[in-house]
């Protein structure tokens, strides 16, 4: 970050980042204006929906559609026999790097999933489309399928580590450490698999004009979409356009290109009209990846005053999609003298697993922080207390200095507000009425990832200034914050300014993944605004002319030097310009260097403290959690609602990974066998307490603006700080999730 913005950050002279501004798409979608995936109308308009393999693993040997073919309405059925052929997935590019699934969809009679689209139906109408696709018969040869994770996990092997994620650690012996440490627990923990359920399940609008392709697609990768089509379809990136203005909710899922998308180009391809596909919420499960399960060991060796002598943390999870680092936390939390850590696979025949909000770090900061907790129990020590004892100066394992790192102030500040200092220590003996009640706290950690972004900024002579990114906005707020950098950076009201963001036409936009889009985009905004700004100074006039960027200010709809200065518009109209437009490429060369770079120096991440109050049924188990406070140190926070309303989000996510989310899938079958929201059970209002967020909003001198990112740390920490407080309220620790009423009693 450059010095004059540093300076900036230092002295807290921006108006309107950190004020808690209500979104701007916040009214459109409010009254319906905002048109989502499914919700584009086109001339001729048709409609698909897919037929599911329900079999694991085998060949489709015969396919019976003639029932389908003659339900009115109908205008094709596309299977491996009639359709036409998508390019296989090039290994090695950009494009490859959103697949969903490597299966070349209706090019193989092929099946390697229950659920994998072995056809698809085009009609009229919806109703025509699903009537006739469950009217399609399938006869398969079937083959010897793995879809038991439990059984598999014996034969898991290492999972081979990348550039940015490394799957194996050592520092010293930490087996020969924890043998002979003089207090030790060794604790094995079970996550489930999990599914996404955002709000608007997966669609597409595909239209082919010739050649040229446009996509309205509920995605949060648009040129990383983009890229894809443009490989499998074998026509110009610049002849596909994608458009996703508004997504209805995007936690990984949506991340990837999977079938949906897909099958909707190829059958508007094949057809030769508009189609849409949306899928129902059973074939998102169906088709669309999820958490991975995992298996995980947590044993920690400690002397008798607390300090860690050993770590070990190994982990077990599908493979398929990015390397799910569960370990990553353990590298990084505690200063440990011996640290083990390894991250092994298992190949299952079910659909790949995805990135899940938090991927990795969700699941394993509930095995690790229920671990440390129960270290505190055999200590007889306050688990805040052990924490602190063991928070390190530096990066346990590589010794780089943390970027930025307030995990004491943030646990001190939590211990305040939540009243810490008032529970007894003893397991069950807080109580209110029939319930025993329960205190636990966990620590948040996720690091966030910087993408490349390339921005546009145009300034027109009437103040209104234009700021273009292909950024996504999946209901994080993005174009609202960066409305607020840009009015900031350029000294004009917030009105003025106006976001543009969704669509592949414009300035190639980070992907919303990582907790990195705000932190990517805004670095580029702010460097096209001081583009934009050194523009106006050479058009400027006296007193301003010859002058350096940081020799004015930006305010007051102009640039001012002491008492003197001149407006935009002045500064425009005597130049005879009605505009000016600076421009930001930022691309993948860049982000390469710049993350070695930075790589080298720092460690950067996202903390906080977790403070949890439960409820349990003495004589039902059941769980209530009836308090909670999330203290965060995120950075600089942009803007106060939307960054409160990101970490809430997570803690709810959290929360129902702790006490009710689990994917069920038959292990005899590999069918998901509660695939709707009726019987996969994520919270609703009457299982959220109030929950209180305080972000610490003490900028990071290495990060544009100082901000770190809000999106995933929040998640973090949540189902252990839940299964720590269940442990002191009952005594009992719980290591498999969800925390269900079966394993209190």
């Amino acid at each position: 970050m450059s010095t004059d913005v540093a300076e900036a950050v230092r002295t807290e002279t921006v108006p309107n980042v950190g004020r808690p501004l209500d979104r701007v798409d916040g009214p459109a979608k409010a009254t319906g204006e905002a048109k989502y995936a499914a919700d584009h109308d086109y001339p001729g308009l048709a409609h698909a929906a897919l037929v599911h393999a329900t079999v694991a693993r085998g060949r489709v040997t015969a396919l019976d559609t003639e029932a389908a073919r003659a339900v009115r309405g109908v205008i094709d059925v596309l299977t491996h026999e009639n359709a036409p052929r998508m390019r296989p997935v090039k290994r090695f590019s950009l494009g490859s790097f959103v697949k969903g699934s490597s299966v070349n969809y209706l090019a193989t009679d092929e099946v390697h999933w229950d659920g994998q689209p072995i056809a698809v139906v085009v009609a009229e109408t919806p109703a025509a489309a699903r009537h006739a696709a469950s009217l399609v018969r399938a006869t398969y040869e079937e083959l010897p399928a793995a879809v038991d994770f439990a059984a598999e996990e014996p034969k898991a092997v290492p999972q081979k580590g990348n550039a940015m994620f490394s799957s194996a650690a050592d520092k010293g012996d930490a087996n020969a450490a924890l043998a002979v440490a003089p207090v030790s627990v060794d604790l094995r923990f079970v996550t489930p698999p999990y599914n996404h359920n955002a709000i608007e399940p997966h669609a597409t609008t595909a239209v082919w004009n010739g050649n040229r392709l446009t996509v309205h697609d509920g995605t949060q990768s648009i040129a990383f979409v983009r890229k894809h089509l443009a490989m499998r379809f074998g026509v110009p990136e610049r002849d596909i356009r994608v458009l996703a203005p508004y997504v209805g909710g995007g936690f990984g899922g949506k991340g990837m290109v999977w079938a949906g998308t897909l099958l909707a180009v190829l059958a508007a391809r094949a057809t030769g009209r508009a189609v849409r596909l949306a899928l129902t919420r059973e074939s998102v499960y169906r088709t669309v990846g999820g958490r991975t399960p995992t298996t995980q060991r947590v044993a920690l060796g400690a002397d008798r005053d607390g300090r860690l002598t050993a770590l070990v943390h190994t982990s077990v999870a599908r493979s398929g999609g990015m390397p799910e680092q569960v370990t990553s936390a353990s590298r990084h939390l505690y200063a440990a003298e011996t640290v083990h850590l390894r991250q092994n696979v298992v190949h299952l025949d079910l659909v790949p697993p995805t990135a899940m909000r938090a991927p990795g770090e969700a699941v394993g900061t509930f095995a690790l922080e229920s671990a440390v907790d129960e270290l505190a129990w055999r200590l007889d020590m306050d688990p805040i207390e052990l924490r602190m004892r063991n928070e390190p100066e530096r990066d346990p394992l590589t010794g780089k200095a943390f970027s930025h790192r307030m995990l004491r102030e943030a646990y001190a500040l939590g211990t305040e507000r939540f009243g810490w200092r008032e529970r007894d220590p003893r397991a069950g003996a807080m109580r209110d009425g029939r319930w025993l009640v329960g205190m636990g706290v966990a620590t948040a950690y996720h690091q966030p990832i910087r993408f490349p972004a390339s921005v546009t900024v145009r300034m027109g002579a009437d103040g209104a200034v234009v700021v273009r990114c292909g950024l996504h906005e999946i209901g994080v707020g993005a174009a609202t914050v960066q409305r607020q950098i840009a009015a900031d950076q350029l000294g004009v009201p917030l009105e003025s300014v106006r976001v543009e963001v969704g669509d592949s036409d414009l300035p190639a936009g980070p992907i919303a993944a990582g907790s990195g889009q705000t932190a990517s985009a805004a670095a580029s905004v702010l460097a096209a605004c001081d583009k934009l700004k050194r523009q106006l100074l050479a058009l400027a006039g006296p007193p301003l002319r010859g002058r350096a960027i940081g020799d004015v200010q930006a305010r007051d709809g102009g640039l001012f030097h002491g008492g003197g200065g001149r407006t935009y518009a002045e500064i425009l109209a005597g130049a005879g310009r009605d505009h000016v437009e600076a421009a930001v490429k930022d691309g993948w060369v860049n982000f390469l260097a710049r993350s070695a770079r930075d790589g080298r120096r720092w460690v950067h991440g996202a903390s906080g403290a977790h403070f949890c109050e439960v409820r349990v049924d003495a004589d039902t188990g059941e769980v209530r959690v009836s308090r909670w406070l999330g203290v965060f140190d995120v950075g600089r926070v942009i803007n106060a609602k939307t960054a409160a309303g990101q970490l809430r989000g997570g803690i709810v996510m959290g929360l129902g990974m702790a006490l009710s989310e689990q994917t069920l899938v038959d292990p005899r079958t590999g069918r998901v066998v509660n695939a709707s929201l009726s019987e996969y059970h994520v919270p609703v209002h009457a299982d959220v307490p109030r929950i209180d967020v305080h972000c610490l909003d003490d900028p990071d001198p290495t990060t544009p603006l100082g901000l770190l990112g809000v999106g995933e740390v929040g998640v973090t920490g949540v189902p252990a700080a839940v299964a720590n407080a269940v442990r002191h309220a009952t005594g009992k620790r719980v290591a498999d999730l969800p925390i269900t009423l079966d394993k209190l009693l």
